[in-house]
């Protein structure tokens, strides 16, 4: 019998911006047709994305963090172990990411014997992973400009 195999693309997308306006923005007005936003802003911080795309389904997996260390890292395999049942064999490509190979990383895989696979794309070369043209459509679509009140409107 052939082991059944899920094919995840995965990265982290760090310092995604929560900013907040500092004043509403403006209603489009009989002189002004469309809304106007001041440019003052201030910033809230940052998170981390850390996303894996199904290459066989489209299905997204992510988990949203403050940071993107090896414990985020496990929480996001963890994560992604709890959706696929016993029998599969879950291969995932990404980048060469420190955190990928960690003592914490590979004490985590240790318990999973067989369980995980690591596919690394070559140094330099990560726009051979498809999970970057999500973030890159992301980036250039809903997170662009977007004006939140905290961090945790932005998760």
């Amino acid at each position: 019998r052939k082991d059944l195999v899920a094919l995840l693309s995965y990265d982290e997308k760090p310092g995604i911006q929560a900013i907040g306006n500092l004043y509403s923005d403006k209603p489009p007005s009989p002189d002004h047709s469309t809304w106007s936003r001041n440019h003052d802003y201030k910033r809230l911080g940052t998170l981390s994305l850390l996303a894996g795309i199904d290459l066989l389904t489209g299905e997204v997996t992510h988990i949203v963090r403050e940071r993107h260390r090896s414990e985020e890292f496990v929480e996001f395999l963890k994560l992604v172990d709890s959706k696929f049942p016993p029998g599969y064999v879950i291969v995932i490509i990404l980048d060469n990411h420190s955190i990928h190979k960690s003592a914490e990383t590979q004490r985590y895989l240790n318990q999973r014997i067989g369980r995980f696979r690591f596919v690394f794309t070559p140094v330099h070369a990560s726009w051979l992973n498809i999970v970057e043209t999500l973030f890159s459509k992301m980036a250039r679509s809903f997170l662009r400009g977007i004006r939140v009140d905290s961090k945790e409107d932005l998760k």
